[in-house]
């Protein structure tokens, strides 16, 4: 009677092995850099477009944003928003010289942009 027990058990334990093996691919999959939700062009019926920039200046970095509100299949309004923000610094970053070499670059930092839709 044992032995069945513990044969079920070890059956039982190769199918959740499979199963973990077979959860942790897909999660890992999933885990990859890819963007599913890219849209090549806004449906035009109704819908608000929106452009988010952030350009480096002396002594401030320039944040635009910018809306399009499409109406019917045209652009009914177009709103643009600008506000100057701190800079976050500069980076130091080796990039090619263009023969072969590199060569030590000054870069300003760049902010990450996180957008909430509700």
């Amino acid at each position: 009677m044992k032995s069945k027990i513990h044969q079920f058990g070890k059956e039982k334990l190769k199918g959740i092995g499979k199963t973990t093996i077979l959860l942790a691919a897909l999660i890992l999959a999933s885990c990859a850099p890819q963007n599913r939700d890219v849209v090549r062009q806004p449906a035009k019926e109704g819908s608000i477009e929106t452009v988010i920039s952030v350009n480096h200046h002396l002594g401030y970095d320039l944040l635009t944003t910018t809306h399009k509100i499409w109406l019917n299949g045209m652009i009914d309004k177009i709103i643009t928003q600008k506000d100057t923000l701190k800079p976050l610094g500069n980076v130091t970053k080796l990039v090619d010289d263009g023969w072969g070499g590199e060569i030590r670059r000054t870069f300003p930092k760049a902010y990450e942009v996180y957008i909430t839709v509700k």
